[in-house]
């Protein structure tokens, strides 16, 4: 397990594990609006946005978790699939988060996710 260790008042040790949080409720948020949009929307763009952004979160974790190796990219399993493989990328790149001493890594994840939930809010209110 990476991470950095920490001595405990009672002599244990335990690792200091980083919040991710905000990334996991972005992410739960866009995830759960491209599961319930219909095909439509997806199709309209909606769908590539969010596989778009899900390949970018498992690269981000690949390269922190495997830094030096080329990531494999995330096949494309349909538009009505969108949502959970963006659920599944951006939980993966939190658990390596809480593990990996990666400053800024969070901020810029969650900063991409949030500017993909409006690009997602833009396609889906255009008719």
């Amino acid at each position: 397990m990476r991470g950095r260790w920490q001595q405990s008042v009672g002599g244990a040790y335990a690792c200091a594990v980083r919040d991710t949080t905000p990334l996991i409720t972005a992410v739960r948020l866009l995830a759960d609006r491209l599961r319930t949009l219909p095909e439509s929307a997806l199709r309209r763009g909606a769908a590539a946005e969010g596989l778009s952004l899900a390949r970018e979160l498992a690269a981000r974790a690949q390269r922190l978790e495997f830094p030096g190796r080329t990531p494999c990219e995330l096949p494309d399993a349909g538009p009505f699939a969108a949502g959970d493989q963006l659920a599944v990328a951006g939980h993966d790149l939190a658990a390596v988060l809480r593990e990996v001493d990666a400053p800024g890594e969070l901020g810029a994840a969650v900063g991409e996710v949030e500017a993909a939930a409006d690009r997602v809010a833009a396609v889906t209110t255009r008719r």
